[in-house]
Parts: C-alpha cells; sequence; structure tokens
C-alpha cells in the first residue's frame, strides 16, 4: 500500500496522457444531466468530480452509489459508469438499467463485465491501467479520467486538467514533509474513534480520509460538513469524550465557515484531548484536494502500521460479495 500511494503523483500524469488519447463522439441528442455510477474507491472519484465541476458545469452533476438508476434518466442523460474491477454488481446493474433508457454511455474499467457490456453495446470505453491489487488505490485514473469525459462532451473546459499536472507535482515537492507530517497525526488517533470535519465544498476529502481509515486501518469513524453541523452535531458535543478530531481545512475557506470552525474548536476543545487542523497546500481547488487526499492516504497507512494491521486486506468484504453470489439474489 505504501507503494501504491507513493506513485499517485505519476498516476495522475499518466491519467493525464490517457486522457490525451480519448477520441470519442458524442451523440445527437443534448445531454441535460450527468449521472456518475460508482461505488467504494471507483465512486469517490465521482464526488470529487461533482465538486471539481460545479462552478463550470451548466447541468446537473449525480453521483450515484447503489444498484439504482435515477427516474429522469433517458436519452439525454450521459452516464458515466467508474468500476475498476468492471465487477461491481451495483454498477453493473445501473449500467444495464441505463442501456434499457437509451442513456448516453461512457464506460471506465481495466476490465470485467463493465468492458465486455461496453464491448458487446459499442459504448465509448476508457481502459484504465490494470493490475492494481487495491482499486481505492486507482483514484488519480478515477478523477482525472472522469474529467477528461466531460471535456470530451464539452462540459469543462480543456485548462481544468492542466491543474492536475500542477497538483501533481506539488505533492511530489512536498513528499517527505507530507509523510512527517501524516506520521505524526497518525500517532496521535490509534485507539480513537475519529470525527472528521470540513466544508461542503471539501466534503469528498473527508469521505476519502473516513474511507481509507476504514479500509487501511480498520477502524470505524464518522464525518460532518460546516455548516450544516452547526446545526444539529454541534449539539451533540455535551459530554468529554475519547474522540481524536481532524478539521480538513483550506486558508481561503469561504469567511463564514472559517469562523463556524474556529467557534466550533473553542466549543468542543476542552470534550476532546486530540483535535487537530490538517491545512491544504495549493492555490487551486485542485491542488488543494489533490493535496489533501494524499497526505490522508498516508495518515491511514500510518495509522494502520502502528496498528499492526494489513492496509491491503479487505477479507470480510471479500465474505460479503462471495455470500452475495453463493445466494444468487437478484
Amino acid at each position: 500500500m505504501d507503494q501504491l500511494i507513493d506513485s499517485f503523483p505519476q498516476q495522475i500524469k499518466d491519467a493525464l496522457e490517457i486522457s490525451r488519447t480519448l477520441e470519442f463522439t458524442p451523440g445527437k441528442e443534448e445531454i441535460h444531466e450527468v449521472v456518475i455510477a460508482g461505488m467504494g474507491g471507483s465512486g469517490i472519484g465521482g464526488d470529487f468530480v461533482q465538486q471539481i465541476v460545479s462552478d463550470e458545469c451548466l447541468v446537473p452533476v449525480y453521483v450515484i452509489k447503489g444498484y439504482d438508476l435515477p427516474a429522469f434518466a433517458d436519452k439525454n442523460t450521459l452516464l458515466i459508469v467508474s468500476s475498476y474491477s468492471g465487477k461491481t454488481e451495483e454498477s453493473v446493474a445501473v449500467l444495464q438499467k441505463a442501456l434499457a433508457a437509451f442513456c448516453q454511455i461512457v464506460c471506465l474499467s481495466s476490465g470485467g463485465k463493465v468492458k465486455e457490456e461496453a464491448e458487446k453495446n459499442k459504448l465509448p470505453m476508457v481502459d484504465i491501467p490494470a493490475g492494481y491489487t487495491s482499486p481505492r488505490a486507482c483514484l488519480g485514473y478515477s478523477i482525472v479520467l472522469q474529467l477528461a469525459v466531460l471535456q470530451q462532451f464539452g462540459f469543462i473546459k480543456t485548462g481544468m486538467l492542466d491543474g492536475f499536472m500542477v497538483a501533481s507535482d506539488l505533492i511530489k515537492f512536498e513528499k517527505d514533509e507530507i509523510k512527517n507530517k501524516a506520521l505524526n497525526i497518525a500517532e496521535k488517533l490509534v485507539g480513537k474513534l475519529v470525527v472528521i470535519y470540513s466544508t461542503g465544498l471539501f466534503e469528498p476529502n473527508a469521505v476519502r480520509l473516513r474511507q481509507q481509515l476504514n479500509e487501511n486501518a480498520k477502524m470505524l469513524c464518522w464525518h460532518h460538513t460546516f455548516p450544516e453541523m452547526n446545526h444539529n452535531e454541534l449539539v451533540g458535543w455535551a459530554d468529554k469524550s475519547p474522540l481524536a478530531v481532524i478539521f480538513l481545512r483550506n486558508k481561503d475557506d469561504y469567511r463564514k465557515n472559517a469562523k463556524r470552525m474556529d467557534i466550533t474548536k473553542e466549543i468542543i476543545q476542552d470534550k476532546t484531548n486530540t483535535l487537530i487542523e490538517l491545512y491544504s497546500k495549493g492555490q487551486s481547488r485542485i491542488e488543494k484536494m489533490v493535496y489533501l487526499i494524499h497526505i490522508c492516504d498516508w495518515i491511514s497507512y500510518y495509522v494502520a502500521t502502528l496498528k499492526k494491521v494489513d492496509p491491503i486486506e479487505i477479507r470480510v468484504i471479500d465474505y460479503l460479495k462471495s455470500s452475495l453470489e453463493k445466494d444468487n439474489i437478484v
């Protein structure tokens, strides 16, 4: 896992190279909305894409994580199916329903049923390099290539992808500092239940850290966002608790949210003995998101090593999948 995390900057650059080879042509029907379907490590890429394009894409972008295709989906819907293995049953189910609804479909995968359906139905296919043992470690491919699809359809400008090259160079340059800071934070999280807070704009980063702590470090945690948590969860901080709190912050957060974070920190700091503020680095939203992805991935890895657990192993998920296949539930 450490090698996979370490390769993240190069993965971004490889994804940018693949994006330059895409040549599929949009269909004749006008697109009214974009739907991104994916689960887990593949699905989180859609969350990032949704936020990254929120200031530019003129059609709504929805991310679905499950078996169901929204009722509005039709010939005017662009469906991006993202499944690294190509075997994710929820994503395959959505793909099959989208075919029946005559959606415009683009598939991102390294193989499996998704690629089979794409070839069978002559759908545009973006091949992700195969061989990765952990699909969650392929996030660079997922984000960049989903954005490349939107670029092909004219929903974002070409220059947006250039920001990932800058982001890749940033985290490569900051490598030693990122790893040292991640280890320092990880040491404070062992044996704690972790609570992650961010602004709504950076919620994908909070979700990513939660998922990585779940899978890599085998620990439970939760997340919430500002300003919403100030309308409910804040009241829950009534008693002192053995929790570790991480604020994911940016120096240019919307000033009202920044103030809310400051006040919230004052309110809860005597309720926990572990409160961490993790600030991003970079100039653009993309750089900040990529920086936080990378340092949080390292945090999850170091927590795993400190707990002496294997960050690759996900036997309980494998058991669940095999049990579902055995029962043959439709």
